[in-house]
């Protein structure tokens, strides 16, 4: 029986056949995103609520990016190893939507905003690892994913308690809520392809 995730919406196990069908796409674009997470977590280490940064939040955030880090050098050593080369570029509709939902600006609510995003991209992603793990049919594939949902799954945890770290449990729990739901249409409006975050 498949875990469940704090998620409005659930990924369909068909989605992880479709994507695992073009397995050097999905892993070039998995790498960058493993790029992304960790120059987020780098980004987000400077930007506490003013006036004092809690005792652990430095050490807090280095820890994911440096997990993050990790799990680039793995998804990029087996495209190496499967004679692919990551492409200049990349992009990732779904990450720019849900941070298009940030209260830039806004003080505190900005950055429990980017912490709540950061989250939803963690739960959104492990989610996935799980059902790629479990759907591959190669057993390299199936070890990765399985690897990296056991390493990843508490991340989206660590932005949340974060975040209580920012503003009231209250305010943190209600607006969870409200990006939970805006994450389940963004992610069902992805258009569809070999992609970590696509739509199906």
């Amino acid at each position: 029986m498949r875990q469940t995730f704090p998620l409005a919406y659930q990924t369909p196990a068909l989605w992880a056949t479709t994507v695992l069908a073009e397995p050097m796409a999905l892993l070039s674009d998995h790498a960058y995103l493993e790029r992304k997470a960790a120059s987020n977590a780098l980004d987000l280490l400077n930007r506490w609520a003013e006036p004092t940064c809690p005792d652990t939040w430095v050490q807090t955030l280095a820890h994911v990016a440096q997990d993050e880090t990790a799990h680039l050098y793995s998804v990029s050593r087996l495209i190496a190893k499967r004679g692919g080369v990551l492409p200049r570029s990349h992009k990732n509709q779904y990450a720019n939507d849900l941070r298009g939902l940030v209260r830039v600006g806004k003080g505190k609510l900005d950055i429990l905003d980017r912490l709540l995003v950061s989250a939803l991209i963690e739960v959104r992603s492990c989610e996935r690892f799980l059902i790629l793990a479990e759907t591959a049919e190669e057993a390299e594939l199936a070890h990765l994913y399985k690897s990296l949902f056991a390493s990843e799954a508490g991340h989206y945890k660590t932005f949340l308690n974060l975040a209580e770290t920012v503003t009231d449990a209250d305010v943190v729990a209600a607006r969870w809520s409200e990006l939970l739901e805006r994450e389940a249409e963004i992610i069902q409006a992805q258009p569809k392809g070999a992609r970590l975050h696509s739509g199906f």
